[in-house]
């Protein structure tokens, strides 16, 4: 799991029960939305309620830390990726793990808005910031390799993967998105 600037630094078995905390809560939240007893997040975990809210101590805590792990995964994954893989499929990979960030966001996406007030907010700006910035590594390391056109912005990106967030209730969504981000990808590669 991730961990933020705002996550304190924790005992080994803490940090390790936080983490379960995180991924039980972005499995919970992504199918069944934020509105779900905690007890059930609590359990999928295999910690006491006591132990989430030790972590968490309102639904929003545990909401907004959730959402802010799976940014941060998606983030540090660019540069997991760009070591493994070339560029060119590094991108494409991460592109794949945007959909899963996406899927586990629909769940959460009218708590956090209702805590925030608005897709303006800082959470929001730095999120966006944050998934900017681990696209332009990729996209300048696939330039740097001849595998992504040179004429595209890490911003362009983020507009043309804007597609996928349509539909998020639709039962394929998830395919959907898969298909819609791999034209991006032949755009991407196009002339390169």
């Amino acid at each position: 799991m991730a961990t933020t600037d705002q996550t304190p630094t924790l005992r080994a078995d803490a940090r390790r029960n936080r983490e379960k905390l995180l991924a039980a809560a972005v499995d919970v939240f992504s199918s069944e939305g934020t509105d779900v007893p905690l007890e059930r997040i609590a359990k999928q975990a295999g910690v006491g309620i006591g132990t989430l809210y030790r972590h968490f101590p309102t639904r929003e805590a545990l909401v907004e830390a959730t959402y802010r792990n799976e940014v941060a995964l998606v983030c540090e994954a660019a540069d997991e990726l760009l070591a493994e893989h070339d560029p060119g499929d590094a991108l494409a990979l991460w592109m794949d793990r945007y959909v899963t960030y996406a899927s586990a966001k629909r769940g959460m996406k009218g708590a956090l808005h209702s805590m925030t007030g608005s897709a303006s907010s800082e959470l929001f700006t730095q999120s966006r910031a944050d998934i900017t910035a681990a696209i332009a590594k990729l996209v300048d390391a696939g330039v740097a390799a001849k595998t992504i056109r040179p004429d595209v912005s890490p911003d362009d990106i983020l507009l043309a993967t804007g597609s996928i967030w349509n539909g998020l209730d639709d039962p394929d969504w998830e395919d959907r998105a898969r298909r819609l981000l791999g034209l991006v990808m032949d755009g991407l590669r196009y002339g390169a």
